[in-house]
């Protein structure tokens, strides 16, 4: 592909098309974490290369990690291979991953650890992250040219729930508690982050990234939807409300969720105009899902499992772009469960445009023959 010009490569591109709403047949195909530990290969190179931090921020052992699924499986897209809570790393807050139980932060439970972060403009967040781009750089050399990269990050309210709760919780506790007794704490991070991490994902498509996702995690966990704080503790220059797509009705996931994702796409396309983001609302239901790309203006929303795809086909212009949503359990599981669960997906999705993926991250304990055979029967 030397020479060829990065506009031709990128019509190869199958993802790229369905993201710019062409129905293909069969659908592109990906998974969330398929770099990860059901691989041999992930876990020789994991433990070369130490902790897991270390892992995402050695760009030789991120490219090899993220080029690992598309070495044995040939999929459609590859995910850059980082974590979410780089950006909070990258603000201050001391981040960690104990190994068994998953990552470790310093509690943001309060204005004077909020005080303690870096400034939205404070070039060491930059610095910090630029191990991160110089992956990216990479892996669009080294990727197929017919193989689309994706950058990502976690959207504002799963960060800061992170953030706030120095770990994950079942129910969120920390965070929806602290977004009601200090509301203009809690917008103020929210605002950090949407700042942040809009340049965060600007920088990704400047390095070679073809699309980007957006992870809300945590869309089914929020707060009430208390109003906006007056002025708020750290005001920001940010995009304009009436210049946002959507509804203005401020219930739950509009105030916590998604409308912070429609800042963060708004600021993404004022730096980088048709850049194709993709967000994932975990949790957030039929109406919730159905609600994601007319209140972001995101380019595709991905589906949990959780959700009927045919139900929300329904719900939705036929002109969206939908992404998921196979259940992880029934790909552990395998055998004639795995080859129905293929079919209704590709059924629900016939003539319209669609990515195959799950409807949440690929597990340890999935095997491999079990990836080989979903592909096989998708791709037959």
């Amino acid at each position: 592909m030397t020479g060829t010009p990065r506009t031709e490569r990128r019509t190869e591109r199958k993802m790229l098309r369905v993201l710019e709403g062409e129905a293909i047949g069969p659908p592109p195909a990906w998974m969330m974490r398929q770099a990860g530990r059901y691989l041999p290969e992930y876990r020789a190179t994991r433990a070369e290369a130490g902790s897991f931090l270390d892992l995402c921020y050695s760009p030789d052992f991120a490219v090899e990690v993220t080029l690992q699924p598309i070495r044995r499986f040939g999929f459609d897209a590859a995910i850059l291979f980082s974590d979410i809570l780089v950006v909070p790393h990258a603000l201050g807050q001391d981040v960690r991953f104990v190994e068994g139980e998953g990552p470790r932060l310093d509690p943001l439970d309060g204005r004077e650890a909020f005080a303690r972060l870096r400034e939205a403009g404070d070039p060491a967040i930059v610095s910090h992250l630029a191990p991160v781009f110089e992956t990216v750089k990479r892996l669009r050399a080294e990727l197929p040219g017919e193989t689309t990269l994706l950058g990502f990050c976690g959207a504002p309210w799963t960060v800061a729930s992170y953030m706030i709760g120095g770990r994950g919780t079942p129910d969120l506790a920390p965070a929806r508690a602290l977004a009601e007794g200090d509301t203009a704490l809690v917008d103020a991070l929210i605002d950090r982050l949407v700042t942040v991490q809009t340049a965060y994902l600007v920088r990704q498509l400047e390095a070679g990234a073809d699309a980007v996702q957006i992870f809300e995690s945590h869309a089914g966990t929020l707060p009430r939807a208390v109003p906006a704080s007056a002025g708020g503790i750290d005001p920001v220059d940010d995009v304009a409300e009436s210049a946002l797509p959507g509804s203005a009705t401020a219930d739950a996931l509009t105030r916590w969720s998604l409308r912070p994702i429609a800042r963060m796409i708004a600021g993404v396309r004022a730096k980088v105009p048709g850049a194709k983001i993709i967000v994932f609302a975990r949790g957030s239901g039929l109406d919730g899902h159905a609600r994601v790309v007319p209140e972001t203006g995101a380019d595709a929303v991905g589906v949990d499992w959780a959700v009927d795809l045919k139900a929300l086909r329904g719900h939705v212009p036929a002109a969206t772009v939908t992404q998921g949503n196979l259940h992880p359990d029934t790909l552990v599981a395998g055998g004639d469960a795995l080859d129905a669960a293929v079919d209704a997906v590709l059924e629900a999705t016939a003539g319209l445009p669609h990515v195959f993926n799950l409807g949440h991250g690929i597990t340890p304990q999935t095997p491999v023959a079990h990836v080989e055979r979903m592909l096989a029967r998708l791709r037959r």
